[in-house]
């Protein structure tokens, strides 16, 4: 299946590692010209070389944190200055530290809502413009089946997530009429790097494996796979869904 991505241009928002990662991979495999970011230069550099080796493809490496509103607007500039205009945007972060009410202060809340919230914002706003352009785009959010089904223990991301759905729902029907699709993928239980750090925090997450319909974690391919076919020509009439990526786990029945 031609997916009509070759040579389109796709920026991946936290992409050294865990779930951005492996979209970038697979929307390089589908000949995506590629923009990366993340906060750490090593682990950026190993992810493009990584990916250039596996797909032949050259990669733009931005280091920065998205959270920091200078940072991502350097970031913002630099990618327009290689590429005039980003076919497809992916927001993504890290998730905030596990805990409950009680041990979060006003300034963890406030940390939260830029790393998770105003992060997606300030992207949108900065790759918008060439997007209406140009008549065609795809916007991306990762957030969590968490906005569905509170996970325990994570109240920030539980409470903060939700408004970016809100974030994608609306534009979804703003931009319509530009020919922009809006959706938000909500990945659950999948094997990265975050999944190890929960489980150790809060052994009790293991548990959830055996909540899973397929009976397993899900593989960061398979949640690559999702976000790359709703980047494609073929997903040109599906917007403003949230599509869970989780085996089955979540119970809502919308």
């Amino acid at each position: 299946m031609d997916l009509g991505l070759k040579n389109r241009v796709a920026f991946i928002a936290a992409s050294s590692d865990g779930l951005g990662k492996s979209v970038a991979l697979e929307l390089a495999i589908e000949g995506a010209k590629i923009v990366i970011c993340g906060r750490n230069k090593e682990r950026l550099e190993k992810t493009k070389d990584e990916i250039r080796k596996q797909t032949g493809q050259e990669l733009l490496a931005l280091v920065g944190d998205l959270a920091v509103e200078e940072e991502r607007e350097r970031i913002i500039r630099e990618t327009l200055q290689v590429h005039k205009s980003i076919d497809i945007l992916v927001t993504n972060t890290g998730g905030p530290p596990a805990g409950k009410f009680e041990e979060f202060t006003d300034q963890d809340w406030q940390k939260a809502f830029h790393q998770l919230f105003f992060s997606a914002v300030g992207l949108i706003n900065g790759f918008l413009p060439g997007m209406k352009a140009q008549h065609w785009g795809r916007i991306i959010s990762i957030t969590s089946t968490a906005v569905k089904q509170p996970i325990n223990s994570l109240i920030l991301s539980n409470s903060l997530r939700v408004s970016v759905v809100g974030l994608i729902k609306t534009l979804a029907n703003e931009l319509g009429k530009y020919n922009i699709t809006v959706n938000n993928v909500m990945p659950g239980y999948t094997e990265t790097e975050r999944l190890r750090k929960l489980i150790e925090s809060n052994p009790s997450l293991t548990a959830g494996k055996a909540e899973i319909p397929l009976g397993r974690f899900g593989k960061p391919e398979e949640f690559a796979a999702a976000v790359t076919f709703l980047a494609s020509e073929r997903a040109s009439f599906i917007s403003g869904v949230s599509l869970a990526v989780d085996g089955g786990w979540t119970k809502s029945i919308f």
